[in-house]
């Protein structure tokens, strides 16, 4: 062929680049230069994912004359789709009906690849390379004939092959039963959605334009998910809602007692949750106006307990030593229908793979978010619930454990405790000279002692203090010297102010008080919260020491509850060891995250498979050390741990403890601005 029959092509921004014959569709050329671009119609200019730029102008860099007159003229297929969907951007072409008529430099936006990248919020992870496992595709099926025997499955695969190049496909017995009527409906034009690129798991007749997954992260006391659109990597709807077995138990240890005490006990937690993720199913799908049809994936996290009550897996094992799992590896191509889901019922399932018998898919899922195993960075990733699940280590080395750290972060345990909700105090400044205290409620943007609160917070009023408000309020007890380091109110201040009351042997510190309701921080509050703080540092401890490390660089606080603590509070509690505080930030619900990752990347799966096996799993139970790490961490910050980047920031009291248990003289520190 002569360069007078061809021309050169130049894809960005991949670079691939090569010659093609003369009115070639733009299409066409891409794949047989290996460039990706997206198409579920197979050409036919019906779906418009396949749109591309042409850039225009002379291109020393890639030896190319671009111009409008080297593709085709719009043709009719374009003005159709034009008149159905809007018109096309300046520019802009389907590239399965326009033709190349000579050498042309032709981008492939970021919405048109197939492995395009899905820009996260948090700008400091890595982002997503779209490749979810369900794919749709458009075909055109020859019609039956009685001299050419074949039925209509074997002409459905040998269509694809045409079209698609798909080799040898398996299918499911439902994809019969459903693909006479739907050929039939369609008139020979059916979309199927393939799965893993080996199986066929759906058809509908005519053109099918979106598909959709669903993520899910099962936690012990919420249930979070997010409904993607597979085409595009985008979010469609978020929601959530409490898991219905928390009437069985608040904490997981409670749960697994049930069920000793209960034959059948685990099958009704089982029935509880599923029909809880039913319903907010029919919610993510409302809000985002599709139907559950449409949802023909889905990926689960969990912690190990919740993870085996979701797929129907006796967790009583986990209840004691040795804690087996059933299974550490990932759960793959489950049937929607085998987990009584409500989505599509070929839909397919992936439950993530968990670590260890006290360290979950929640982890694994936390982990494929954070990616710590990408980076030299020595990363402590802490996701705090009832149970505190902890990774460290960086590309050379992770370490994983998990510490019971129990409810008492979330409200549980303290007298006027309650869930993260509207009247639930989250914010807490004490004033170092009067003791005198301010607030912030959720739901309410004022502080307690500015001009209009009482009127704001409404018929709410005050009603409690969520893990976040408990965790200030105690640590600016200590910094105000209303607490010693070994946590005992300090008696000898009733004196000096009504916030410190006798209470019973001991004594309390007031921090709300109306006519209804008082609401103090009792010295069995501050006890529950030393004790949930210390058994999370003492598993801290154990994995820095497993690691041979003192330090860690970079501190990641997973979880509702580290999206919501102020870490500068923690780090003063002593929850979490001595670090840079601007080395300490949220990674919300990294778990979360993870089962997204998960549904748009195949890539993904294979890659936490593989870390999760690499994963050293410490058990804190059985490790001798970890009573002493806990006995130094029940003071606060820490009985040894000097903090010295904490103390750059922040002026804590000299510990004392000598002094601390007389009860004698109160610490003051610097004035400080509210966070």
């Amino acid at each position: 062929m002569s360069d007078a029959d061809d021309a050169l092509v130049v894809f960005t921004p991949s670079g691939r680049r090569g010659r093609v014959p003369l009115g070639t569709p733009v299409l066409e050329a891409a794949r047989a230069l290996g460039v990706d671009i997206d198409s579920v119609c197979g050409g036919r200019g019906l779906c418009g994912r396949c749109q591309v730029d042409l850039c225009e102008g002379s291109f020393p860099k890639h030896g190319v004359e671009s111009r409008a007159a080297h593709l085709s003229a719009k043709c009719d297929t374009e003005r159709t789709w034009e008149r159905r969907r809007g018109a096309l951007c300046e520019g802009r072409r389907l590239s399965c009906s326009a033709r190349v008529l000579g050498d042309a430099l032709i981008d492939v936006p970021p919405a048109s690849q197939v492995h395009r990248q899905v820009v996260r919020k948090r700008a400091e992870v890595r982002d997503i390379e779209l490749d979810p496992s369900v794919r749709l595709y458009f075909v055109q099926v020859r019609e039956p004939d009685l001299q050419v025997p074949a039925s209509d499955l074997r002409r459905l695969k040998e269509a694809l092959a045409c079209e698609w190049h798909f080799g040898s496909l398996e299918h499911d017995i439902r994809v019969v039963q459903q693909l006479q009527e739907a050929l039939r409906r369609g008139h020979w034009g059916v979309t199927v959605a393939i799965y893993d690129n080996t199986r066929i798991i759906a058809v509908w007749p005519g053109f099918q334009a979106q598909v959709y997954g669903m993520a899910v992260d099962v936690g012990s006391t919420t249930l979070a998910a997010h409904l993607c659109n597979l085409q595009t990597g985008e979010v469609v709807a978020t929601a959530g809602r409490m898991n219905p077995q928390i009437r069985y138990g608040e904490d997981l240890m409670s749960r697994i007692s049930f069920i000793m005490m209960n034959p059948g006990g685990e099958q009704a937690m089982t029935r509880s949750v599923r029909e809880a993720l039913n319903e907010l199913t029919v919610e993510l799908a409302s809000e985002a106006g599709v139907p559950v049809e449409a949802i023909l994936e889905a990926t689960f996290v969990g912690n190990p307990i919740m993870h085996s009550l979701m797929f129907g897996i006796n967790p009583v094992e986990l209840g004691g030593a040795p804690f087996a799992l059933a299974t550490d590896e990932a759960i793959d191509g489950l049937w929607a229908t085998e987990m009584d889901l409500v989505i599509h019922p070929n839909a397919r399932v992936y439950g993530l793979p968990c670590i260890a018998g006290h360290v979950g898919a929640d982890t694994a899922g936390a982990i494929l978010s954070e990616t710590p195993y990408l980076g030299e960075e020595l990363m402590l990733l802490v996701d705090v619930g009832t149970n505190a699940e902890i990774v460290l280590g960086n590309r050379h080395r992770l370490l994983a454990a998990s510490s019971p750290t129990g409810p008492a972060f979330e409200g549980a345990q303290i007298s006027c405790g309650q869930r993260a909700a509207p009247g639930a105090i989250e914010r807490v400044r004490i004033d170092p000279l009067t003791l005198e205290p301010r607030f912030k409620v959720i739901g309410c943007d004022l502080w307690s002692d500015e001009p209009g609160f009482d009127t704001a917070i409404g018929p709410c009023g005050v009603t409690g203090v969520c893990g976040s408000g408990i965790i200030e309020a105690i640590a600016e007890l200590f910094l105000a010297g209303v607490i010693t380091p070994d946590g005992v109110v300090s008696g000898a201040l009733a004196e000096q102010t009504p916030r410190v009351v006798a209470d019973g042997r001991t004594f309390s510190y007031v921090l709300y008080r109306e006519a209804a309701r008082t609401l103090a921080i009792t010295q069995n509050d501050i006890r529950a919260i030393q004790l949930a703080k210390a058994a999370l540092y003492a598993g801290i401890r154990l994995l820095m020491e497993r690691y041979g490390t003192d330090h860690v660089e970079r501190i990641r606080l997973a979880g509702a509850f580290g999206a919501h603590i102020d870490v500068q509070y923690a780090m003063i509690l002593g929850l979490i060891p001595d670090c840079d505080l601007d080395h300490v930030t949220s990674a919300g619900n990294a778990a979360g995250t993870g089962a997204r990752i998960a549904l748009l990347s195949r890539k993904a799966r294979r890659d936490i498979e593989d870390v999760v096996r690499r994963v050293e799993k410490v058990e804190t139970a059985t490790e001798p050390h970890f009573q002493a790490h806990f006995v130094e961490a029940m003071a606060i910050p820490h009985r040894s741990d000097p903090f010295p980047r904490l103390r750059e920031r922040v002026s804590l009291p000299v510990s004392d403890h000598a002094a601390s248990r007389r009860g004698t003289g109160r610490r003051r520190r610097r004035q400080r601005q509210p966070g």
